[in-house]
Order: structure tokens, then sequence, then C-alpha cells
């Protein structure tokens, strides 16, 4: 009798820290003995599942490490290391896990929605812009006999193989366009196809070398970083357990027409000032100012808002470079004080969608907690 009353109250006396410490240390123990007693293999085939989430590792480390070592004699259980392949699908769904797959903790789930939203802005600004490229080209081209001699003499006069490559340097940004559709369709295989072959010029761009300016060579590098990134926001974003995602509030196609307009008014508005990639930065601040109007009473979601600001990252460099460009050319005066305001938007709104999305994630709330609001196949309203 007296054993266990002397027990109640030494707990209900003891300082809470020193009993938090003595269950550390009693779990700390119990994990050492616990892993004193693991084959060598069993071992590596948890500190590869280390690449997981923790919530996923605690729902389903010990079935995986009990299917990987089903079936091997104990003989080799100290010789084995894990298979490349393993390793490699473990890292596979690493990604998964983390970019909004099916159960994914909400943090993860807005990490998912992000990276999608990226990839489709990223494929529409950059569809939009060689379709709408093109055809203000063979628009001026039919203008006038001069300019379409200019135009063939590009694909002409040079030799097949420079005719060819030409050709092709055209033609395969245009498959940005497809790789839109693929995605509006959520034909993902298709679609992820599509970008690498769009994305071969600004690879080739790079591969054949910059030019010895910095700003020209940093024109170069970011215009490759956008399209390698938006590559890359495919294929992880849109993995086989992601929910299909589309644009908040307007229809794929009307949203590919209503872009091609407006980089082609900004293009034709200032012909004499506009470069390539001008009227796509002034089309970015357009679109994400309208968002921020469109949704200033109602701004749950972070998603959209991170996917916009890294958007904006990219159009930062773009314009940085060229303005620098611009300067170290000596342009005209209204062209760099053009560049020079567009310059200034999109440092304020890619600004302002950083501290807006930081300020929601953190409302939302741990990334441990709650669970995907669109997980489970449903299409998600990134709104």
């Amino acid at each position: 009798m007296t054993r266990p009353r002397t027990s109640r109250n030494t707990s209900s006396t003891a300082d809470p820290n020193a009993a938090g410490d003595e269950t550390t240390t009693a779990a700390t123990t119990a994990g050492s003995a616990a892993t004193a007693t693991m084959t060598l293999l069993e071992r590596r085939y948890r500190r590869v599942l280390r690449l997981l989430p923790s919530s996923y590792r605690e729902a389903r480390e010990e079935e995986m490490v009990e299917t990987y070592l089903y079936g091997f004699d104990d003989a080799d259980l100290d010789e084995l290391r894990p298979a490349a392949g393993e390793v490699a699908s473990v890292a596979a769904l690493a990604v998964r896990t983390r970019l909004g797959a099916a159960g994914s903790p909400a943090g993860y789930a807005a990490l998912g929605r992000a990276v999608r939203m990226f990839a489709v802005c990223g494929v529409l600004l950059l569809a939009a812009q060689a379709l709408t490229e093109r055809v203000l080209t063979l628009v001026w081209a039919q203008s006038s006999a001069t300019g379409q001699a200019l135009f063939v003499t590009g694909f002409t006069g040079h030799g097949w193989v420079s005719g060819t490559r030409e050709v092709a340097l055209w033609t395969l940004p245009l498959l940005w366009t497809a790789a839109y559709g693929a995605l509006a369709r959520d034909q993902r295989r298709a679609a992820r196809r599509l970008v690498v072959l769009a994305s071969l010029p600004d690879t080739l761009a790079l591969v054949s070398g910059t030019d010895d300016a910095a700003d020209l060579a940093l024109l170069t590098v970011s215009g490759a970083v956008f399209a390698w990134l938006t590559v890359a926001g495919v294929y992880a974003g849109f993995h086989s357990d992601a929910p299909p995602a589309r644009l908040p509030g307007i229809p794929s196609g009307l949203a590919l027409m209503a872009t091609c307009v407006a980089i082609g008014a900004a293009t034709v508005a200032w012909p004499t000032g506009a470069d390539p990639q001008w009227a796509t930065g002034a089309v970015y601040v357009l679109g994400a100012s309208a968002y921020l109007v469109a949704t200033r009473r109602e701004r749950g979601d972070p998603a959209p808002l991170l996917a916009l600001a890294a958007v904006g990252v990219l159009m930062l460099c773009l314009r940085a470079a060229m303005l620098s460009l611009l300067l170290r050319l000596a342009a005209p005066g209204a062209m760099t004080l053009g560049n020079v305001i567009l310059l200034a938007a999109v440092v304020a709104t890619t600004v302002t969608l950083t501290v807006l999305g930081v300020r929601s994630l953190r409302s939302a709330g741990p990334a441990g907690h709650g669970r995907s609001p669109g997980h489970g196949g449903t299409s998600e309203g990134l709104t």
C-alpha cells in the first residue's frame, strides 16, 4: 500500500521538465536498442525511407520495410544493399508525397498546388509569347515583298543543315501551345514530352554559348531557366497521384486567347520599344494585379500567390538583364524609361505576392496538419 502512494506523490510533485527528459531518454534508449537488433540491410532501407515525409513514414514505414525484406535469406541481411531502382522509387515517392499526392498534409498539398499553378502559368506565358511572335512575324512578312524576302532568307541560302536547324528553332516553341492544350485536357504524358521539345531552343541557345557581355549572358540564362523550371514544374507537379489543375475563374482556351491578344496589343502599341519579353512581362503584371484585386476579399489559399510570385522572380531576372543591356547600348531614353517602369512594376507585384503568400501560408497552419482540400483526384480550384 505504501509504494503506490509514494509513487503517486512523487509524480505529482516532480518537475515536468525532468519527467519529459526521462521520457525522451527512455524513448531514445528504446530506439537505440531496437536499432542495435536490426540487420544491416534493414538499417539501410530505413535510412533510404528517411527521404519520405515523417507523416508518411509513421503510417507506412514498418509495412514498407517488411515488404522490402521479404524473401531474403538471413545470411544475406548483413551483406546486401537496397537496389538502385528501389532508391529511385522511394525518391520519386518522396517528391509525389510532398507535392500533393492523395492524403497529403495541408502544407504539402499547398506546395503541390503551387507547383502545378506555376507550371500552368509558365506554359501559358511561353505558349502565348511563341504564338504571338510568330503570327506578328508572318503578318509583317506578308506586308511587303522586302519583308517576305527577309523572312525566307532566314531559312534558306545557308545549306540544308542550317536551314533545317532554323526551321526547327522557329517551330519548336509552338509546342508550348500544344503542351498547354494537353494540360488543359489532363493529358499528362503528352504534356511532359511536348514541354521538353518546346524547351530545346532555349537549351540550344545556352549550349551554343553566351556572349561575353554579362547582360546578354544573364538574358540567355534567364530564358533557359524559365523554360527548364516550367518543364520541371510539369514533371514534378503533374505526377500520377496529383489532381488536375487549371487556371481559376477562366476557361483554358479563353485564357490563352486573352493572353495572346494582350501580348500582341502590347507589342503593336510600342513597336519600337518592346523586346520579345517586354510584352510578356507587361501581361504578367496585369494578370497578377487582376488576380490580387479579384481575390482581395477572400484569399485563403497561398498556392496561387506563391506560384505567381515565382513567375515574377523569373520575369524580374529577364527585365533586369534587358535593362542592363539597354543601358550598355545607350538606348533611347523612352525605351530605357519604359523598361525601368516595367521592372519597377514587376518588383512591386512580386514582393506583394510573396508577402501575401507567406502570410496566407502561415495562417493556414503547420504542414503536418489537415488534408488537401482537393485530394483524391478531384480537380483543384486554384482560387
